[in-house]
């Protein structure tokens, strides 16, 4: 990680990492696939299927495949259906992880800036933190749409950073998946991992040796007294 004495900002991941979000996306990507004749999916299978926005969730969904894509008139169809399920089902059943509002008020608190950066979009991003009463934690939410690449591209993050006036390595990355570890490393930023989230599938245990990440913790709570330890450590030193 940067050193302590320079951590300036965090960057978080929304879906998996704040709040689980799988049921909602699952009842909506369900719907779609309702709307085209095509059989239910099991909640953990479109679990596998969140990380790289709402427009591969779509192509993902209606092929049950993590590398699908369909036609673009059968993708224009299908987003249009699942942006429309999805506004009635977004944040009806999500559950905010255990202690995540208490480690957002700590980690701002100690003085450090905190930023939402999430792949999905706006239009969706904003609503879920209002309704479960998150939006206010963040000094700067950077969602999917409001740049030209999605994570693992790393231009969420720098916009975040550029939002709050920090340099890349006076921020770290609090997220779910190798999507996440791969933006941080890229934006020259160190990442924690959390296991409360969907990695596409596979397990963040496998991401111990990834050379941007610093530690694998069980949940956001833990990341942000992690962090919070370290910035203590460096100030007795």
């Amino acid at each position: 990680m940067a050193p302590s004495s320079r951590l300036r900002a965090v960057l978080i991941d929304l879906d998996g990492t704040l709040m689980d979000t799988v049921p909602d996306l699952a009842a909506a990507a369900n719907r779609m696939r309702a709307d085209f004749g095509l059989d239910a999916l099991a909640v953990e299978r479109v679990a596998a299927f969140v990380g790289k926005g709402a427009d591969v969730l779509v192509h993902r969904a209606l092929t049950n495949q993590l590398d699908g894509k369909v036609d673009d008139e059968r993708f224009a169809h299908g987003r249009a259906a699942f942006y429309r399920h999805y506004h009635a089902t977004n944040g009806a059943e999500t559950i905010v992880f255990e202690r995540v509002p208490q480690a957002l008020e700590l980690l701002r608190t100690r003085g450090l800036k905190v930023a939402c950066v999430t792949n999905k979009p706006r239009e969706f991003t904003l609503p879920l933190l209002e309704r479960l009463h998150l939006a206010a934690c963040f000094d700067t939410v950077v969602a999917g749409d409001d740049v030209r690449e999605k994570k693992p591209h790393p231009e969420l993050l720098l916009t975040a950073c550029a939002r709050l006036e920090v340099a890349p390595d006076q921020a770290c990355m609090i997220g779910d998946s190798i999507n996440d570890a791969l933006a941080a490393q890229a934006a020259g930023m160190r990442t924690i991992l959390v296991q409360t989230g969907y990695n596409e599938g596979g397990s963040v245990a496998e991401l111990a040796d990834f050379p941007s990440v610093d530690a694998i913790v069980d949940s956001l709570a833990d990341a942000a007294l992690l962090l919070l330890d370290s910035l203590h450590n460096d100030s007795m030193s």
